[in-house]
């Protein structure tokens, strides 16, 4: 007959009430005939206080003591006021007197990590010889880390990012879609795909739904999205790649310019962004106790600068660099600082890419054959979409593809969905671990995928 209560609505209106909560034993202390308990429910906690008397004997007391450390108990107790501000708790003006505790489910008694070194800031630790846990360590035991504030604040986030932007393109009119991830060949044209053994032949894990986003654009759906799996086989070890990370996609037809479909995008990304500062400040503000960071600044309307004139900042700050030269993460990064100073802002957009270091299905620029219809959006000096106006004029589909030397066997049912009739059309591809990573300012997109894969980690 049980009714249990959260742990975040133990609060003084619940005051002389006996309830039945349910948490983990996050820490224990003994003092004599009393014993403190601080149990956990995701990142909400409460004192809980046994002590001898009415309701508790010494042995109680003694067995609360000795509950391992993050087991799962349930308590029944009576809520009370506090006398002073109880710190290291998020109820903070209430402790509850317990009066029954049954373990559910006993843990270990040693814990791989514990989940205070674990949230402790690397400065702090440094400073006062206290253990921090490792980045290996922490993705060794992923299930425990996981459990720390921290990292119940980032993944909730995380999942509003997906709210939102899911709800601001179906409020724009989009139809969400599901795309194959086993593909024939590869859908950037490039060579960074896994192989997998498909019956008696070959197949692929696909690098981008973006051969079939247009596909459903020219079967006159207009306004797509769609949110699953992508995969790299990039052998890059560095602080934003993954072998497989979360790709937020979307595709739509215009009318009259590409720059509809630009001005759409980041018109959602700067919803994302207003959603993310009303609806999640617990939990922005419980990621900067450990990883301090300037909020979050973009322009309304957006940023947007010609890829010429981000070359001209660059040279004017030294850097050495070509017209039709990719930018390295350094001179990316370097951007990122010299657009802050210039214009306040950690959003931008990066308009006309040079044609030679854009994928084979990129338009043209009509004006400039050097240049093509194509952006990349950046947050904090770092690219988080790629996208472009895509070719949808089958001839000239085929002769770039030719040029980039793909076979066009293998993408003739691309090539042919341009045949019967083809709106222009463009999009692009966002990467959720990264936009969950740059919004908060950490320093390792590996904090922001739940079980990451990299050429190095494969479990858990």
């Amino acid at each position: 007959d049980r009714v249990l209560i959260r742990i975040k609505d133990l609060t003084v209106e619940k005051a002389d009430e006996v309830v039945w909560v349910r948490g983990r034993i996050h820490t224990s202390r003994a003092k004599g005939k009393q014993c403190f308990l601080v149990l956990r429910q995701q990142q909400f906690n409460v004192q809980a206080l046994v002590a001898v008397g009415q309701h508790a004997s010494k042995q109680m007391v003694k067995f609360a003591a000795n509950i391992n450390r993050e087991s799962i108990v349930d308590v029944e107790g009576v809520v009370r006021k506090a006398y002073q501000k109880i710190g290291g708790c998020t109820q903070q003006d209430v402790e509850l007197h317990v009066q029954r505790i049954y373990v559910i489910s006993l843990a270990e008694p040693r814990l791989p990590l514990q989940l205070d070194d674990a949230v402790r800031p690397e400065v702090e630790g440094e400073e006062d010889g206290r253990a921090t846990v490792n980045q290996d360590t922490r993705l060794d035991n992923r299930v425990i880390d996981l459990r720390t504030s921290t990292s119940q604040a980032v993944f909730r986030l995380q999942a509003g990012i997906c709210q939102l932007f899911r709800e601001t393109l179906i409020h724009k009119g989009f139809v969400e879609i599901q795309t194959p991830k086993i593909i024939s060949a590869a859908s950037e044209g490039g060579a960074n795909v896994f192989t997998v053994s498909y019956f008696k032949s070959s197949a692929y894990l696909a690098q981008s739904p973006q051969l079939y986003k247009q596909m459903c654009i020219c079967a006159d759906f207009e306004k797509v999205f769609c949110i699953g799996p992508v995969f790299r086989a990039e052998d890059s070890n560095t602080h934003r790649h993954l072998t497989e990370f979360v790709g937020l996609d979307m595709e739509m037809a215009f009318n009259y310019h590409y720059h509809e479909v630009v001005d759409e995008i980041a018109d959602t990304l700067v919803q994302i962004f207003k959603g993310l500062q009303e609806r999640f400040q617990s939990e922005i503000q419980t990621v900067n106790k450990q990883f301090p960071c300037e909020p979050f600044k973009f322009l309304e309307p957006t940023l947007r600068l010609e890829y010429c004139e981000a070359v001209a900042m660059l040279r004017e700050a030294g850097v050495e660099m070509g017209d039709e030269e990719d930018l390295s993460t350094p001179n990316e990064k370097l951007l990122g600082r010299l657009v802050k100073e210039k214009y306040d802002t950690d959003f931008y957009i990066l308009d006309k890419y040079p044609l030679a270091v854009r994928p084979f299905y990129t338009m043209p620029d009509p004006v400039n054959p050097k240049n093509s219809n194509s952006y990349d959006m950046f947050m904090r000096g770092e690219e988080i979409l790629s996208g472009a106006q895509r070719i949808h004029d089958p001839q000239l589909l085929t002769e770039r593809a030719q040029h980039h030397g793909i076979d066009l066997e293998k993408i003739k049912a691309y090539i042919d969905s341009f045949r019967f009739g083809a709106p222009p059309h463009a999009g692009g591809g966002i990467g959720l671990e990264r936009v969950t990573m740059l919004y908060l300012g950490l320093h390792n997109v590996r904090q922001t995928s739940m079980f990451p894969r990299d050429p190095k980690r494969l479990t858990p």
